[in-house]
């Protein structure tokens, strides 16, 4: 069998290589003009698939960024309330001792129950703080309407009691503003656990400094209540009003029975009581409306003065509850803008990571494609130069 070399394969042959080079020399330009090794997925299908995978690992983190941004404003704007939210709480327990004062006139407790009322709505404002976005801060997920109105006097909470959480990088989630039940409604009241009040009806002279637990562990959350049956005398009763204990009681002593202790000042009349057992709930504006109504309390007869001093005692203790649930959320939303600070050095070298990785696959190495485009260029010299030849030549030049 003869194997024949004929003039067309050879044409063909000759502008296949020369149309080959050109394409590798367009290839070649389109890299160096981009500066990119990957004009297009064909050059390296897996590679080309391994950076798409790292840009949208990118846009995630961007966008990672993004919410991360949104939620420190938001608890910054949350920090930025609770701390005049906090100053204002110390002015209203500056107006409680300042009240506590036999010698101020009906004008002066006018004054301050003025003054109160505006700090109330100044509270109620901050309530309604919003992030400047149309977003409340304090609604909880509910955040489209204000979280807080006035109804008949009170203050209802209109929000939810979720705590949205937030994802600032890879895994790491941080909490948003904190809903506006946990700080200015649900505030424990006395000492957080424990608390005591007088009856209305006391004639004596007595006033409940305070209640808590004696440091044992006997006390198992019952009510209690401590009754004066004589100078000094007194007994203890149940929840059910049957008696429990009994003793006597002098001036600056504390009373102590069931894992509690109570505090008085001054002497109790017979028939006086005062209740102590679990503390309960009330929100910042219902305290300071109990200081509005103690200064409008009739304070001519002895008994008078000494329930008004009771009164005050008593928004004494909830008004500090209320002021650490201040700086117990600022505490908290520190926290939280302590981790968004971690999460952005993470998000950050996650990114240093990923765009090395992606230049490593994309980016062209200038100096070796130039080289390459001069051999490109050479060998397409050279085959133009052979194509020519090898067109000069035929069986007619060979017979001449």
């Amino acid at each position: 069998m003869n194997n024949r070399i004929s003039s067309s394969m050879m044409y063909d042959q000759s502008v296949f290589l020369m149309l080959a080079k050109q394409s590798k020399l367009n290839h070649l330009e389109r890299q160096l003009a981009t500066g990119q090794k990957l004009v297009s997925a064909k050059d390296d299908p897996v590679a080309s698939g391994t950076a798409v995978g790292m840009d949208r690992i990118l846009a995630e983190l961007d966008q990672l960024g993004s919410n991360a941004a949104n939620v420190q404003n938001r608890l910054g704007l949350q920090e930025n309330a609770l701390a005049q939210a906090g100053e204002l709480l110390q002015r209203v327990s500056d107006l409680a001792i300042q009240s506590n004062n036999a010698a101020l006139s009906a004008e002066d407790r006018k004054s301050v129950s003025a003054e109160l009322r505006s700090i109330r709505e100044s509270l109620l404002s901050l309530a309604n703080s919003t992030d400047g976005n149309g977003r409340f801060l304090f609604g909880g997920t509910a955040d489209g309407v204000a979280p807080f109105s006035a109804s008949n006097g009170s203050i209802l909470y209109n929000g939810d009691q979720t705590q949205r959480q937030v994802e600032v990088a890879p895994g790491s989630f941080v909490q948003d503003a904190l809903p506006g039940s946990e700080i200015f409604m649900r505030i424990r009241t006395g000492d957080g656990t424990v608390d005591g009040s007088a009856a209305a009806g006391n004639t004596g002279q007595a006033v409940l400094t305070g209640a808590s637990r004696d440091g044992s562990a006997t006390w198992t959350g019952d009510s209690y209540t401590v009754r004066f049956t004589g100078p000094g005398a007194y007994d203890i009763l149940d929840s059910g009003g049957a008696t429990i204990g009994s003793g006597t009681y002098a001036e600056g002593d504390d009373i102590v029975f069931q894992g509690l202790r109570v505090r008085m000042s001054g002497v109790p009349a017979a028939g006086d009581e005062f209740t102590v057992g679990q503390a309960g709930n009330r929100d910042v504006f219902s305290t300071i409306d109990r200081l509005s109504q103690a200064l409008q309390m009739d304070t001519s007869t002895l008994a008078g003065r000494t329930a008004q001093q009771n009164l005050l005692q008593s928004s004494l203790r909830d008004v500090a509850r209320a002021s650490e649930k201040m700086i117990d959320s600022r505490a908290s939303g520190g926290a939280q803008l302590s981790a968004i600070d971690n999460a952005a050095s993470l998000r950050e070298a996650n990114a240093i990571t990923l765009k090395d990785s992606l230049s490593q696959l994309r980016d062209l190495d200038y100096a070796e494609a130039i080289g390459q485009y001069k051999l490109e260029g050479a060998a397409l010299q050279a085959a133009q130069t052979v194509f020519t030849q090898m067109q000069s030549m035929s069986l007619f030049n060979m017979i001449r």
